[in-house]
């Protein structure tokens, strides 16, 4: 199975930029898609980004242009370059491992989690 652990979170001034890792372990991790979800206080996980191993990405319309994800499978090690921060950007952000079949955008078709990472964007 996969285990994931996600770190580079922290506090930054909007306008500001952080860069999240997502650190993977199992031999299988380029078998994966890899994304990145975010959850707000009070409100439901949402997706952000997902890129598959031959490098094709897909981005929320929320931070396209502005987020870059991509991963290094020889570090088992994804990332998500976060620039020009906004206060609604703040949330604790995960990575997850895609299994199953479904919307991209869905939670339930992703099958390992990390236990999240704070961002906070202050004005």
């Amino acid at each position: 199975q996969v285990q994931l652990v996600e770190s580079g979170g922290g506090l930054v001034q909007a306008g500001g930029s952080l860069r999240l890792s997502c650190a993977a372990s199992g031999r299988t991790f380029s078998s994966y898609a890899m994304g990145w979800f975010r959850q707000a206080p009070g409100k439901e996980r949402e997706f952000v980004s997902i890129i598959w191993s031959s490098g094709l990405v897909n981005t929320a319309d929320s931070v396209k242009g502005r987020f870059t994800i991509s991963r290094d499978n020889a570090k088992n090690t994804v990332y998500l370059q976060m620039n020009s921060l906004r206060p609604e950007d703040t949330a604790v952000y995960y990575c997850a491992a895609k299994i199953g079949a479904g919307s991209l955008q869905s939670p339930e078709v992703y099958g390992y989690w990390g236990e999240g990472t704070q961002v906070t964007v202050s004005s």
